[in-house]
């Protein structure tokens, strides 16, 4: 069908041997060499290698870019938003609703957890990658009450070490005065549809009880509808698991709220209530997380949407797809824009680490090349710098590449997504700190050998 569709919008004057040609394709003659997902990879230096036919390795160009690309923009953005946060921070995606399409949402999922993250709200992505999902209620849910009336059933729920039901509506709301006394704040100002939703919820989910706290004032309703419920909660035996802050100043909210929480710990004697999770959400972006960290918060977990899965400080990855030899023989784009010119040649990628286990280089070699050495002094040539070869002696030496495709097979075992999140994080733990701060970054080098160097050279004075 694929080969019938081609011949029906290709000129008439293609030769029906290229049709025939097309139903035989396959990639038993492609090799595909990459550095292991989730690496740290630096501008210029070839992450995936791939060698075949030159139709065949033609064709892949598009498909490959398109699962790169965004791929590894959005776990560079989760991986930017996890170095702000911190390493106890708990982060979850919540993008779904804002990614491009479903397609773009699961691999926003996907490689957000590889970047970083440790919850996401997608559930098909749990299902499909195992995933932690993570979730909170909405304000819709919130909203759809009015009164404790609309709870039903009105004998509704058993202390969790067994015994008869009792009326937890009627239970929730006697604390909601003793709750409300302590805080001085008038009963009248908590919403009572909204004390119907948390009641709703908890007798649906005892042991898995939260709250959203912003629907109409967290202060005077939110808060002391969240702990009534919570108390009359813990009454029959149970834990609420958290809150979440959608909206306002939420580094103020959340310590006022964790006051609160004290308030009720200490006044109740329910230690465990001090310590309720608290997460927020609206609109969080690189700039909310440095502006928690200068100001101070009781923040727990943060939802991050919008600003992760559309990366809006770089919406698009410019990874590319260049030939670099056909028949043994190096060839070259030569481009007045230094940056854009190719590295010609079939190439060995090495990282060279430091004393202190640091990479402090990448270097490309041609593939013939003999093998660097740790201690070995190399003569290098760094890109974007005129001068003289450099001199640098490793303390270790990585090969970056590994041959996962060849002969039609896959030839190295995948990891997990797990062990591809965690190689990520282990990659990004070794980069010095100069290299691996966001605000004015020490310039990674990238270099070539001196043997390449020539190559490069002379290929460039053949062409002008």
């Amino acid at each position: 069908a694929d080969v019938a569709y081609l011949r029906s919008v290709m000129p008439s004057t293609t030769e029906d041997a290229f049709f025939d040609y097309l139903a035989t394709l396959d990639a038993s003659e492609v090799t595909v060499s990459a550095m292991p997902e989730g690496s740290v990879v630096f501008a210029r230096v070839p992450f995936v290698q791939v060698k075949g036919p030159l139709l065949v390795v033609q064709l892949l160009e598009t498909t490959l870019l398109c699962l790169v690309n965004y791929a590894s923009l959005v776990a560079t953005n989760a991986s930017r938003f996890r170095h702000l946060a911190g390493p106890d921070m708990k982060l979850m995606e919540i993008g779904l609703r804002r990614a491009q399409g479903p397609d773009g949402a699961l691999s926003a999922s996907k490689y957000s957890y590889v970047g970083g993250f440790d919850y996401t709200s997608n559930v098909l992505a749990g299902k499909l990658y195992g995933i932690p999902i993570r979730g909170t209620i909405a304000h819709s849910f919130i909203v759809s009450f009015t009164s404790l009336e609309e709870v039903q059933p009105r004998v509704s729920l058993s202390p969790l070490a067994g015994g008869e039901p009792v009326d937890f509506p009627a239970l929730a709301e006697s604390w909601l005065g003793r709750v409300c006394e302590l805080l001085q704040t008038p009963p009248e100002k908590a919403k009572r549809g909204e004390l119907a939703a948390f009641v709703s919820y908890a007798i649906s989910f005892p042991r898995d009880f939260q709250g959203l706290l912003d629907t109409y004032c967290v202060r005077r309703s939110g808060l002391p509808n969240f702990c009534a419920v919570a108390l009359a909660l813990h009454q029959l035996g149970y834990r609420a698991i958290g809150v979440r802050l959608d909206s306002g100043d939420l580094a103020q909210q959340s310590k006022e709220t964790r006051r609160v929480f004290q308030a009720c710990g200490a006044h109740f004697q329910v230690p465990w209530f001090e310590a309720i999770p608290i997460a927020v959400s609206n609109d969080i972006s690189e700039q909310s997380l440095e502006k928690f960290r200068q100001e101070g918060s009781e923040i727990d977990i943060i939802g991050v949407g919008t600003n992760l899965v559309t990366c809006p400080l770089q919406p698009s990855l410019g990874c590319v797809y260049k030939l670099v030899e056909v028949n043994g023989s190096p060839c070259l784009k030569l481009t007045e824009e230094e940056e854009k010119t190719t590295i010609p040649g079939t190439k060995t990628i090495y990282r060279l680490y430091d004393a202190a286990g640091h990479p402090f280089m990448d270097l490309m070699a041609l593939e013939e090349e003999p093998s660097p050495s740790a201690g070995q002094e190399l003569a290098v040539r760094v890109l974007g710098r005129l001068g003289e070869a450099s001199k640098v002696v490793p303390t270790t030496v990585e090969p970056l590449h590994r041959v996962y495709f060849r002969d039609g097979q896959v030839c190295e075992s995948l990891p997990s997504l797990a062990e591809v999140r965690n190689h990520a994080q282990a990659s990004l733990s070794l980069l010095s700190p100069a290299h691996r701060r966001l605000h004015e970054p020490q310039p990674y080098p990238v270099a070539v050998t001196e043997r390449l160097h020539r190559l490069l050279a002379e290929l460039r004075q053949a062409s002008q």
